[in-house]
């Protein structure tokens, strides 16, 4: 694949990377690639902006440990904010090959990653394969950057059976049928191309299909095989500790977590749920050093939070339980001193106030103080109600008490998530881009993911003329050219053109709507052939 011939004249490319000498090798190697509008940058925070404000094609991204700030944090962070768009590619390249880095960088699922040194042959053989992957699956990852899953899976079965990258697309297909709740379904996709062909992305796939089917001795035999053949994957750790804790086996769910956290110390997530875990079964002095791992990580991330602050202030408190009347003056200080470092360190979070005073609480009525638990009580009910959302206090008692809470929430019905409306917010940039990516599909004969994108235009924005009129357009051709459903499309055509009634027209808008009601009053056997016309831009 890669041996096919790749232009980079037209791509946006931004190199970061804080060594300067580095970065000038490597700007002078995609020179010589062919790469003309190529920027480049040190890593700093400042990149951040740079990276939302303008869409970049590829965006290489260099690592150094000793930086104030790192490239990790900045993968990490622009993974976090949603700005690594489905479209861009992003190479992570570092010096330091150390497992922990190379697995941290991971979860955070750059498109690729480089060891330097390396060779300008080297890195044209990772761009070119980034490169003409991403073109192939450019109509998928459109539709997913703009939230269209159903469309994602419409162009995933575009691609030709006979490309390089027809399992990759395959398997983005499965991914995305199950965040759409049908596990089932992607199941279907996926069970031939393992068998064929065990991968272990394919396999962690298979494995998320099995768990929303509810199959999960089936996913636990999967897992443990990859655990196995690949036991430096830690997201298949992940699924397994899933696995083990929805079938009641918590202790099992711990050590699981535990290895993978021995494996892959630097992921915040990955501790908090290994603390979790461990106070759940009661194994204290685990879940303490989950929290205070969680805390030193958390001072140059973007997972930055109160959460595990709290977490061992209640790891006190059920110590507190056991201990004679002497250690419970030493523990309840130390809770306090946590909880006070907590606000200190968060002090513009309005709901922590909520939470610690819960905490207090809770700590007062293990200890028999009722009238100091009842103030407390009243406290948090009283700050909660100042919040502009407020809290649900129950479950905030039962979720910091460290007792089992539904924290894998139950899943919807198969039916009733696919019938569940999707929300868009009111974007009229998105409308109009949105808009262009129907009429392009349009435009290559993709008449149903044309009709998905014009759809998505008008959610974005109900007063986008050029789509309301492309849709009109679009479902008089299909009424012209099937019988099926002729006069349920003939209704759209109407429901579409009264709504561009009821809006302002600029001049070619209004030119164009005649000339859609003028072909609407005509009989469809006399109408032309082909397009009626040419789609508003």
């Amino acid at each position: 694949m890669a041996s096919r011939k790749v232009d980079y004249s037209d791509k946006n490319v931004l190199l970061i990377d804080s060594s300067g000498n580095l970065r000038s090798t490597i700007y002078y190697m995609l020179r010589e690639l062919g790469v003309k509008n190529l920027k480049a940058a040190t890593v700093n925070e400042k990149v951040l902006q740079l990276i939302e404000e303008e869409q970049f094609d590829i965006i290489l991204l260099g690592h150094n440990s000793s930086d104030a700030v790192t490239g990790m944090q900045l993968l990490e962070e622009a993974r976090f904010r949603g700005y690594i768009r489905p479209t861009a590619g992003w190479i992570f390249m570092t010096s330091d090959a150390s497992q922990e880095v190379v697995l941290h960088a991971i979860d955070s699922r750059p498109d690729d990653l480089l060891t330097r040194p390396f060779s300008i042959d080297e890195l044209k053989n990772r761009l070119d394969q980034l490169v003409l992957r991403k073109q192939v699956l450019r109509p998928v990852e459109q539709s997913v950057e703009v939230g269209d899953l159903e469309g994602a899976v419409l162009a995933c079965d575009d691609i030709p059976r006979h490309d390089p990258n027809i399992d990759y697309a395959r398997r983005i297909k499965a991914i995305l049928l199950i965040q759409l709740g049908r596990a089932d379904e992607a199941y279907e996709v996926l069970e031939p191309i393992f068998w064929q062909d065990p991968d272990k992305d394919t396999g962690l796939c298979m494995a998320q299909a099995l768990i929303g089917m509810q199959r999960l001795n089936e996913a636990g035999d999967l897992l443990d095989s990859l655990i196995e053949n690949y036991p430096l994957l830690i997201a298949a750790y992940d699924l397994r500790a899933q696995v083990h804790e929805k079938s009641g086996d918590m202790e099992q769910a711990r050590e699981t977590l535990k290895v993978a956290t021995a494996k892959a110390p630097l992921g915040i997530p990955r501790q908090m749920e290994l603390g979790r875990v461990a106070t759940q079964t009661r194994v204290l002095e685990l879940a303490e050093g989950a929290y205070r791992k969680s805390i030193v990580l958390g001072r140059r991330s973007c997972y930055r939070s109160p959460e595990p602050y709290l977490r061992l202030a209640n790891i006190r408190r059920l110590e507190m339980k056991s201990a004679d009347s002497r250690r419970q003056i030493e523990l309840r200080n130390d809770l306090d001193a946590i909880l006070n470092n907590a606000e200190y360190n968060f002090s513009k979070d309005p709901a922590l106030k909520v939470r610690t005073a819960l905490l207090r609480a809770q700590a007062s009525e293990d200890m028999g103080e009722q009238d100091e638990a009842r103030r407390l009580s009243e406290e948090a009910q009283r700050r909660n109600a100042a919040l502009s959302q407020p809290l649900q206090l129950e479950r905030e008692r039962l979720s910091l008490s460290g007792d089992p809470v539904p924290v894998l929430e139950p899943e919807p019905e198969h039916d009733s998530a696919r019938e569940a409306p999707r929300q868009v917010r009111r974007d009229p940039d998105m409308s109009d881009k949105v808009n262009r990516l129907g009429v392009k599909h349009y435009l290559a004969g993709k008449g149903s993911q044309a009709i998905r994108y014009f759809g998505l235009a008008i959610e974005y924005d109900p007063g986008n003329v050029p789509a309301l009129l492309n849709l009109a357009q679009m479902f008089l051709e299909a009424a012209r050219d099937q019988e099926a459903k002729r006069d349920e499309r003939l209704k759209m055509v109407d429901r579409y053109l009264r709504l561009t009634d009821r809006l302002p027209l600029e001049a070619v808008e209004k030119l164009r709507q005649s000339q859609l009601k003028t072909f609407r009053r005509m009989p469809l056997s006399e109408l032309p052939e082909g397009s009626l016309g040419v789609l508003l831009r």
